[in-house]
Parts: structure tokens; sequence; C-alpha cells
């Protein structure tokens, strides 16, 4: 597969981020789309970096399932992570997987962390991607 094809078919395209720009994984499990994380590596040109880091990422990969506790804590102590002007990629399984969780607890954590929240992007057959940004980003 030539480079365009694979930039074309690439699921992490969608989800807005730049060459050189570093993303921290936080939630990773056995359940995670290796795809999009090989296309992440791939369209950023670095390794994913886990909760180990300890510099400012410039986006935030955060794979969370209903069963892994409460979001909006999880998303204040991700915030923290990021510059002003970073997001919060926040992977959820899709409606009908184990641990797809209720998108209107989504819209609660967001709005109760201060966080505005995009419409959700396609990016595999078992996770969704919701980008949340602090509010006016």
């Amino acid at each position: 597969m030539s480079t365009t094809e694979y930039e074309q078919t690439n699921p992490a395209v969608r989800l807005d981020l730049e060459p050189g720009q570093i993303v921290q994984e936080l939630g990773y499990d056995d359940d995670v789309d290796h795809d999009l994380r090989e296309g992440i590596e791939w369209l950023t040109g670095h390794d994913l970096v886990d909760e180990d880091y300890d510099d400012i990422a410039d986006a935030v990969l955060l794979w969370f399932r209903a069963e892994d506790g409460d979001l909006a804590d999880t998303l204040l102590d991700v915030v923290g992570l990021l510059p002003e002007d970073g997001a919060v990629w926040l992977l959820t399984p899709r409606a009908g997987r184990d641990g797809a969780g209720d998108p209107d607890a989504v819209e609660e954590a967001a709005r109760n962390t201060g966080l505005s929240r995009a419409p959700v992007v396609d990016v595999g057959p078992d996770w969704e991607a919701t980008r949340l940004a602090v509010a006016g980003t």
C-alpha cells in the first residue's frame, strides 16, 4: 500500500493530529484498537507516550470503558496534562460493545469539567472518538 493510500484509509487522520505532535495514551488495555494506535504513530511520527510521560503532551488519547470509574474525575486529571490548546480524544466502545457507556454521561462529564464536546468521530469497528477541549478552544 502506498503512503497516499494508507493516509486515505488511516482512521487517525480523523483526529486532526499533525506530524511532530506528542500524544499521551491513557487507559490502554488488551481491547484497544491497534490499527488506530499505529495510525497515530505513523501520522505524528512519534510513538505514543504512556502515563509515565513527565512533560506536556499535545493531545491525550483516553481509552475509557463504562467500568473504568467516574469519567468526570478522570477528565479532571487529564486536563492537567494538556497545554491550553490541547485536546482529549475520548475513545469509548461503540453502543452494543462490552464497556459501552451512556452517551449522555460523556456530555455531562465534559460539561462538569469545563470541556466542550465535538461530535463523535468514527475511528474503527469497536471504538468511537469524541474530541474534548477546554471550552472556547
